[in-house]
């Protein structure tokens, strides 16, 4: 299912993403599982097309449009054809309201170019071994030392962490505690005493690079301060509903394209002589599925709209996440039991997308934090 709230111009773009990653993708992506990390080079043919740079003005290389339908489709395919392992939407999603909002002229400049080819790739390292939802407890530091910033800490589940030529790091900046006291600074590659520990083995997302990253006496010159210094906790939060919505969006597609391969293989596997989706307890299993999958898709489809046009709230947008994530769990676990064993073969889609899919509910944001986001707009 795709939803009615797409143009022409839209659909051209997502058959050109879907050519792309039949392509350049979905032929190799078991390889990547095994290996832990997409090649450098699948980015840089990424950027050729079109795929990466959205939102970034034209002048610097990138699409130039503010349409956040063009990065919903790029999530939607990336997530029907189960390549989990291309972190595409982090770039587009996550990555680049920082850079074009928060950064500089001289920065723009600097980064941008190559961000929207994909020659340059980004991350964000906010968890730390002792800090996840609670960002105020981050313990990372950057004293000032003249025009530079002498950075000392470490992160941890940074995402694209491996690949990562430029990753905004939050860090704690003089004798302010709290959030008053964070900034976010653009740390690079080759940056002496910046370096990356393991990539980490995960229950799912086998192939996107996932490490720990380490900051040792890290001197990172002022000029690479992203926003403000002592506003850094304020960006990350202005930031977080649309990486919120761009999971939500992915949970709804990752679900849908399963539910679609779970109502085929009923239709065609045989029990007691007859096909399993004539059983009544599949049908209403897949009927309710279906329902509630139709639901998300409306909401998400909402939530797109409103975000376009600048009204997407903090507390939608939480609304979005936790649902279509938890349900995302829901429609993967179900999906499996009605493939019976072959649901746990890891040669069977349903399989990897059940692997894949539990992270989301974590990511972003747990369940649980949306739900006290929710909970305090209640006004109770």
């Amino acid at each position: 299912m795709r939803g009615d709230i797409y143009e022409a111009e839209h659909d051209l773009f997502r058959e050109s993403v879907v050519k792309f990653l039949q392509r350049e993708a979905i032929p190799f992506h078991e390889a990547w599982e095994h290996e832990g990390i997409v090649p450098r080079e699948v980015w840089s043919k990424a950027g050729e097309i079109g795929l990466l740079g959205l939102g970034v003005p034209e002048e610097y290389g990138g699409s130039g449009s503010r349409d956040f339908r063009f990065n919903a489709i790029v999530a939607e395919e990336l997530a029907r054809a189960g390549t989990s392992g291309l972190g595409f939407s982090l770039q587009n999603d996550i990555m680049a309201p920082y850079l074009t909002d928060l950064t500089t002229e001289e920065q723009r400049q600097r980064w941008l170019p190559a961000f929207s080819t994909g020659e340059l790739i980004a991350a964000v390292a906010m968890t730390e071994p002792g800090a996840g939802s609670d960002l105020q407890g981050i313990q990372t530091t950057a004293t000032r030392d003249g025009d530079h910033y002498v950075v000392n800490g470490q992160k941890t589940f940074i995402s694209n962490g491996i690949n990562a030529d430029l990753v905004i790091t939050a860090v704690r900046v003089g004798n302010e505690t709290g959030a008053r006291g964070m900034a976010l600074l653009g740390i690079e590659r080759g940056m002496p005493g910046f370096e990356r520990g393991r990539n980490l083995d995960k229950v799912g997302l086998k192939a996107q690079d996932t490490a720990e990253l380490y900051f040792d006496d890290v001197r990172v010159p002022r000029a690479n301060l992203i926003g403000e210094e002592g506003q850094g906790f304020i960006h990350l939060m202005e930031n977080l509903p649309q990486e919120r919505l761009s999971i939500a969006v992915s949970a709804v597609a990752g679900a849908e394209a399963i539910l679609e391969q779970t109502i085929d293989y009923c239709r065609t596997r045989q029990a007691f002589g007859r096909s399993i989706g004539s059983f009544q307890n599949t049908r209403f299993v897949l009927a309710e599925l279906t329902t509630e999958v139709e639901i998300a898709r409306t909401y998400v489809d909402r939530a797109i709209t409103q975000h376009n046009a600048g009204a997407l709230t903090a507390t939608d947008a939480a609304k979005a996440k936790w649902w279509t994530t938890e349900l995302a769990n829901k429609v993967m676990d179900r999906c499996l039991q009605l493939h019976g064993g072959y649901g746990y073969m890891m040669e069977y889609p349903v399989a990897k997308a059940w692997a894949d899919a539990r992270i989301q509910s974590i990511y972003g944001g747990t369940t649980e934090i949306m739900k006290e986001i929710i909970g305090r707009s209640l006004d109770l």
